[in-house]
C-alpha cells in the first residue's frame, strides 16, 4: 500500500496502527477545560496553544503524551502530543495511546501519514476521515522498544531546539513591535536616544504627538504607486524567461531578491507590468497574503496583486524607514477592513494612508536600530528552517529503518558493562 513499508528492515515488523494503540473514548461532561480543538494545532510544527474556553459536548479526555489527530479538514492531520496532565480533545480529534507515545508521535509525523488520510477522506462540506480508516494505516515498528526510545530520543531533541529558537525568534519579533511603536512615534535623536516629551518638543498630528521637527504626508504626496500587471495570456513563450516577476505570495519576508517564476524579455512588452527598480517598497493587496510588505533588492516586474511605491526624488525619504512605517499603518489599515472574508486593499487605501516623516538622518537612525532587531530574526529563523530539514531527513532514515540506532544501543550498553566492571573491581 505504501511504498517504503514494502520492504521491512531486520528485526522490525509491519503493523496496523489500531494493532499498537488504543483509542481513547472517555466522554467528558459539556463545559470541561480546558479544551483543546482542532484549530489550537499548528499543522507544521505539530504544537498546540490552548484557547480560554470550555468543551462543547461528546469531547474526549486526553491524558499526558497522548497523541492526537486532526479528523476533520481544513486542520485535516493535524497531530500533536499532549503537554498537560489532561485536557478534553474535541470530537473531530482521535485520542490514541500506545506503549510508546512519544516513537508513535514520530512515526505519524511523517508525510506519508497525511498523504494516506487524503486518500481516506470523504465528504464535500466538511471532508474527513473516519476512525476505522485511520487505525487500518501501515506503519513500521522495531520490535525493540530501546530501539523506538532511541528515535524517539534523537528526534525529540531535534524537535527541542526547534522550540527553543521559536521562542527566541518569538522574543524578538516582540521587541521588534515594541521599538517600532516607539521609534515611529518619538524617534531617536541625534545622541541615539529615544525621545521624550520632557527633553524634546513635541506637538499634535492627525498620527498624534509627533516630535515637533517631523511632517505628517500623505502617500501619494511622496510618491506614486503602481500596480503590478500579467503577459499576454495564453501564450507561453512569455514565461520561464529572465526576468523576474514577483507574486504576492512571495512578499513574505523584508527582502525580495528571488521570484518563482520570470517572464521573458517579449513577455514584459507585451504586458502591462512595469519595471520595478531596486529598493522598492511593495505591498501584496489581496489574497492570502494581503497587507504584506517588502523591500523588492533587484529590478524585477511584478503580478496585479502587488502595488509599488515609488518615491519622487525630491523627497527625502529613506526606503527601509518607509517600509517599517507601513508594516504598522497597512495592518492597522487591515484590521479597520476586516469583514466576513479576506479582506482586499486597493490603490486609493494605500495612497491615503499617512506616515509620520522625520529628518532623513533620523529615518535611517530609526531604519538601522529595527534592522538590527531583524537581523536576529532572519538569522535564527534561518537556523529554524535548517534544522527542520535536518529533522525531515532524519526521519525519513530512523523511521524507516534506512540507518539504525543500533550501533548506539550497543555502545550504551557496552558503556554500562564497563561501569558494572569497574564497580565489582572497585568493591
Amino acid at each position: 500500500m505504501i511504498k517504503d513499508l514494502q520492504k521491512i528492515p531486520a528485526s522490525w515488523k509491519k503493523v496496523k496502527l489500531g494493532e499498537v494503540t488504543e483509542s481513547i473514548k472517555e466522554v467528558c461532561p459539556k463545559g470541561s477545560f480546558p479544551y483543546l480543538e482542532i484549530g489550537d494545532i499548528d499543522v507544521k510544527y505539530k504544537r498546540y496553544i490552548l484557547k480560554e474556553k470550555t468543551s462543547p459536548e461528546h469531547c474526549v479526555k486526553a491524558t499526558r503524551n497522548c497523541v492526537v489527530i486532526s479528523k476533520v479538514r481544513p486542520t485535516r492531520g493535524a497531530l500533536a502530543k499532549i503537554k498537560e496532565n489532561f485536557l478534553f480533545a474535541s470530537p473531530a480529534l482521535l485520542v490514541l495511546n500506545s506503549d510508546n507515545n512519544n516513537f508513535l508521535f514520530y512515526a505519524l509525523s511523517r508525510e506519508h501519514f497525511s498523504n494516506y488520510l487524503g486518500t481516506r477522506e470523504t465528504g464535500t462540506t466538511y471532508p474527513s476521515v473516519n476512525d476505522k480508516d485511520i487505525l487500518d494505516f501501515d506503519l513500521l515498528f522495531p520490535n525493540n522498544f530501546a530501539e523506538q526510545e532511541k528515535i524517539a530520543e534523537i528526534l525529540e531533541t531535534v524537535d527541542n531546539t526547534i522550540e527553543k529558537t521559536d521562542a527566541i525568534i518569538e522574543k524578538y519579533k516582540r521587541i521588534k513591535q515594541g521599538l517600532m511603536q516607539e521609534l515611529l512615534t518619538k524617534g531617536i535623536d541625534e545622541n541615539w536616544e529615544v525621545r521624550s516629551e520632557k527633553t524634546h518638543k513635541f506637538k499634535d498630528s492627525p498620527l498624534g504627538r509627533i516630535p515637533s521637527d517631523w511632517e505628517v504626508k500623505k502617500l501619494e504626496e511622496i510618491g506614486k504607486s503602481f500596480a503590478g500587471g500579467t503577459p499576454s495570456s495564453g501564450i507561453s513563450e512569455y514565461y520561464n524567461g529572465d526576468i523576474k516577476w514577483l507574486k504576492s505570495g512571495e512578499i513574505n519576508s523584508k527582502y525580495i531578491y528571488n521570484t518563482e517564476e520570470t517572464l521573458t524579455s517579449s513577455g514584459l512588452r507585451n504586458s502591462n507590468a512595469k519595471w520595478i527598480e531596486g529598493n522598492t517598497v511593495v505591498i501584496a493587496m489581496y489574497g492570502a497574503t494581503a497587507g504584506q510588505v517588502g523591500i523588492v533588492k533587484t529590478k524585477m516586474t511584478a503580478n496585479q496583486a502587488v502595488l509599488a511605491l515609488s518615491i519622487n526624488e525630491k523627497e527625502r525619504v529613506y526606503f527601509e524607514y518607509l517600509y517599517y512605517s507601513l508594516l504598522v499603518s497597512v495592518n492597522l489599515l487591515l484590521s479597520n477592513l476586516q469583514g466576513s472574508g479576506q479582506p482586499n486593499l486597493n490603490k486609493g487605501n494605500i495612497d491615503n494612508l499617512i506616515i509620520a516623516l522625520p529628518p532623513l538622518p533620523e529615518q535611517e537612525r530609526i531604519a538601522s536600530v529595527l534592522s538590527q532587531v531583524d537581523t536576529v530574526i532572519e538569522k535564527e529563523t534561518a537556523y529554524r528552517d535548517k534544522l527542520s530539514r535536518i529533522k525531515q531527513g532524519l526521519m525519513e532514515d530512523l523511521l524507516t529503518g534506512k540507518v539504525r540506532v543500533t550501533t548506539l544501543l550497543e555502545n550504551k550498553n557496552n558503556q554500562y558493562q564497563k561501569e558494572d566492571l569497574y564497580a565489582e573491581n572497585n568493591s
